[in-house]
């Protein structure tokens, strides 16, 4: 080798031994979570979430996170509520929430049990739609026969050159709409599908996965990206949105409202989140709870609280025909969602909640997921306060919220 190609490197003196500690293994470890409050639910609820959660020697959280989001889920877009004096800013109270929690913990039979009320209120649905179906089915025959009548006479009104436009214009007066079935709760439905059925269903629809997993995963596929625009648009609860598809024609929703509910295990949630797009989805789920499982379990065998779960199911049943005049609510003209506002005090609270949140937010020294997050927290409060007062409030209340 050619001298001038060598390059001679000076070797850096050797650290001092005790720069550096010994290194130490991460901790696994995460830090406690808080216990539920059950001041927390509406007071007519708490019975009833206390009872589940001791029967099922869960924590109160995964029954707790499900009530919410089912009457979240029932009311949809009825009725909302404007956080601000005199702003015409709107919160729908739709909500998405999950439970986490390793297997075995029981957040299946807790999600299922409360969901029991919604599942009532499909098959009272489905029952009605049965019938009205058949009532359809009837008429339709009279009507088939009524267009052959009005034929004969158009054919007859035609040969004497009179007028045959009242006759046509009767004969479909008489056409009626094919009955809708209502709907609470769906499972495993395409995004063209879940279109139809929010059109169909105004008020708005539940989407309930038992595991969460297979949905998030089935948004992130490739060619799934206008499902995963159209979820994100549906939690606002209030967003039109419009597709169009070859076979399905034109789908115009005026209100796009969903409400998510759903389970997860801990170690498919942090591998997903370790990939996530960064497009707010995950921030979405406000209500996602992870609580402490502790070591202590009982054998409890008894019935039900009865009428805990009475006094339950009736706030569901009431909330899903809701009169919002009743409530006190305010409607405006052009089909704007009818809205509640705050008391004076609870006005204040709300206000100096929100200058706090405000100002925490604009220190930017949070996680931007973390950030994103707690960000919505701005809707999360208004909504869940319009929720209580709902399932507290029997009708013919004021119009003051809290």
């Amino acid at each position: 080798m050619d001298k001038a190609q060598v390059h001679l490197v000076e070797t850096p003196a050797a650290a001092p031994k005790d720069t550096w500690p010994d290194p130490h293994p991460l901790s696994a470890d995460l830090p406690s979570a808080e216990p539920f409050a059950p001041e927390l639910l509406p007071e007519v609820f708490r019975p009833w979430i206390t009872d589940i959660a001791d029967r099922m020697q869960c924590p109160p959280d995964y029954p707790a996170i499900a009530a919410m989001v089912g009457l979240a889920g029932t009311v949809g877009k009825q009725i909302g509520i404007r956080p601000k004096r005199q702003d015409d800013w709107k919160v729908t109270p739709n909500l998405w929430g999950g439970v986490i929690g390793r297997p075995g913990v029981m957040k299946s039979p807790a999600l299922t049990e409360i969901l029991k009320p919604l599942q009532r209120l499909e098959i009272a649905a489905r029952e009605r739609h049965d019938e009205a179906l058949k009532e359809f089915d009837m008429c339709a025959m009279v009507r088939e026969e009524g267009k052959q009548v009005a034929r004969g006479k158009i054919r007859a009104a035609l040969k004497n050159g009179h007028d045959t436009a009242h006759i046509a214009r009767e004969a479909l007066d008489n056409e009626q709409s094919e009955p809708i079935r209502r709907r609470f709760l769906v499972n495993d439905p395409t995004v063209e599908k879940l279109g139809e059925l929010l059109n169909q269903t105004p008020n708005g629809l539940l989407l309930f996965r038992d595991e969460l997993t297979g949905f998030l995963r089935t948004l992130d596929k490739e060619g799934h990206e206008n499902a995963r625009a159209f979820y994100l648009e549906s939690w606002n609860g209030d967003s039109r949105y419009t597709y169009d598809r070859i076979g399905r024609g034109t789908i115009e929703i005026e209100h796009a409202c969903l409400s998510i509910l759903g389970g997860i295990q801990p170690g498919p949630l942090l591998d997903y989140m370790r990939t996530a797009p960064d497009d707010g989805l995950m921030q979405r789920f406000q209500l996602l709870v992870w609580p402490d499982i502790t070591g202590d379990w009982r054998d409890v065998d008894r019935w039900p609280d009865g009428p805990a779960k009475t006094a339950a199911y009736a706030v569901f049943e009431r909330l899903a025909n809701l009169d919002p005049g009743a409530m006190g609510a305010t409607q405006e003209e052009g089909g704007a969602i009818p809205y509640l506002r705050f008391t004076g005090d609870a006005q204040d609270l709300f206000s100096e909640w929100r200058t706090e949140l405000e100002s925490r937010l604009r220190r930017d020294d949070l996680p931007p997921v973390l950030e994103s997050h707690f960000a919505k927290y701005r809707s999360l409060i208004p909504a869940l306060a319009l929720l209580i007062r709902l399932a507290e409030v029997i009708p013919n209340g004021t119009r003051k919220l809290l």
